[in-house]
């Protein structure tokens, strides 16, 4: 097998051994201290996520106990059945970590976050002024950067069908700066390996261009003020989009070698195209991004409420309303808790599935995956009308990482008691670890203020 470092010797995205190429110079670059970049995958589901649903079962009758109280408390995972849905990662207990309790009161819940569940705010339904900082996964990727610097990709809907095409996302990359994101397979791919298969879209002939465009000829006519400011931004993006397209077109012998096969059916938006194929193929695609070096960092919204759900297992012949199921609603004789169920394991069959495609790629003395973390949450807490008490996370954690989590079922004190941890905390720790030395990010909760509880600075017990 080419191990990747082979192949990036021999792409303008390579760092060779410690020198940097001309092409990493430009997108600013810095060399990392094993040769390789850190990478961050963000996997955002709707409907909340249940502690109950996440905890481990066979707990002993005292941690049963502390579970059920919502105490802290920590076991080894290598030795502990999963539960159901998860046991597509039965065989990488060894890089899993399963943290419960953490808060997301800062952020909004219930139906939709928006870029809050990331920047740790609340972003009023994602207004421009509502936005207040750069979300978690832009702050990663200023830390390692690519020539896309961060990704977004979305199977999002109107409840009968799928968006398509290039769509507002919901990362942000600074204050009052809204993100784009790519919202079927077929988009994702054109737009990020166009310039090898198509050197025509090099120049401004391709969809970003235009929808940056598009978005800035509306903006330049309506906005006022400190909106109106952010305008030269994305002119600037509108500028790099061609420069970059133009330096990956040269790429285009290196980056055809591990380019993804998606399947006719996403013509087009992929109308036709069913929940779990359209799932499979931006999977493909995100493991592409990865292995070719065009991004670090990939933010998926893999559902949201308004998210068709056709040819799920168990309700092939359905379309699920995933509000519906939120609302106990159940199809064909199949219960809401059943097909939750269903959904979660289909998604977390994608997270498996990028786990061993990474593993697959060999990097230096180990695999690609040993430099990557990849990270499943909900988006609105801990059920459909989340209140942010709790929000779980399923995490998993190459050799390499630079937390120490893997391996952990981790459960942290309930929300606003001494030693809580609140997802600040979190993204804190994740900062903190790979070079940013933040005291605090995100919003304070205001319960743990009032009760003058520290909640500020990284988790001490996850730092390596």
């Amino acid at each position: 097998m080419r191990s990747r470092r082979d192949f990036l010797k021999s792409t303008v995205l390579g760092t060779g051994a410690l020198s940097l190429t001309p092409f990493f110079n430009t997108f600013g670059a810095t060399p990392q201290e094993s040769g390789f970049p850190k990478r961050f995958v963000f996997i955002r589901k709707s409907n909340g996520e249940r502690p109950n649903e996440v905890a481990l079962p066979g707990l002993t009758a005292k941690e049963k106990a502390l579970e059920d109280k919502k105490l802290p408390f920590e076991v080894d995972l290598r030795d502990r059945e999963l539960p159901f849905y998860l046991r597509a990662l039965d065989k990488h207990k060894d890089n899993l970590c399963i943290l419960q309790g953490l808060s997301c009161m800062m952020s909004e819940n219930g139906h939709y976050s928006f870029s809050s569940i990331m920047g740790a705010y609340k972003s009023n339904r994602n207004s421009l002024s509502g936005i207040k900082r750069a979300t978690i996964d832009f702050e990663l990727a200023k830390l390692f950067p690519s020539p896309f610097g961060h990704v977004e990709l979305s199977l999002t809907g109107n409840y009968s069908a799928f968006r398509s095409g290039i769509v507002s996302g919901y990362s942000a990359s600074g204050p009052h700066q809204r993100n784009y994101c790519y919202a079927d397979p077929q988009t994702a791919f054109n737009e990020l390996f166009g310039a090898v298969t198509d050197p025509g879209m090099v120049g401004t002939d391709n969809a970003m261009f235009k929808f940056l465009e598009s978005e800035e000829s509306f903006k330049a006519g309506v906005l006022e003020g400190y909106e109106k400011l952010k305008l030269s931004n994305h002119i600037d993006s509108l500028e790099s989009t061609v420069a970059r397209n133009v330096k990956l077109s040269q790429m285009a012998g290196s980056i055809a070698k591990h380019i993804p096969q998606i399947g006719k059916i996403h013509a087009a938006g992929g109308l036709n195209a069913s929940y779990p194929e359209k799932q499979e193929a931006m999977t493909e695609i995100l493991i592409a991004a990865l292995v070719t070096g065009l991004t670090n960092v990939v933010t998926y919204t893999i559902d949201e409420l308004s998210t068709p759900v056709r040819g799920l297992p168990g309700n092939e012949g359905d379309l699920i309303s995933i509000h519906s199921i939120g609302h106990g609603g159940g199809y064909s004789g199949v219960s809401s808790d059943k097909i939750r169920e269903n959904i979660r394991i289909g998604q977390i069959k994608q997270v498996a599935r990028i786990v061993e495609g990474l593993k697959a790629m060999p990097e230096g003395k180990g695999t690609m995956f040993d430099n990557t973390m990849i990270l499943y949450f909900p988006e609105g807490g801990e059920t459909h009308h989340g209140w942010g008490f709790e929000a779980p996370y399923v995490i998993l954690a190459g050799n390499n990482c630079k937390l120490d989590v893997a391996g952990r079922y981790f459960r942290v004190p309930y929300h606003a008691t001494e030693g809580h941890k609140t997802i600040g905390n979190w993204y804190t720790t994740l900062l903190n670890a790979h070079g940013n030395p933040i005291k605090h990010y995100g919003d304070l909760d205001l319960e743990m203020s009032r009760k003058k509880l520290a909640q500020t600075g990284f988790i001490r017990e996850f730092m390596a």
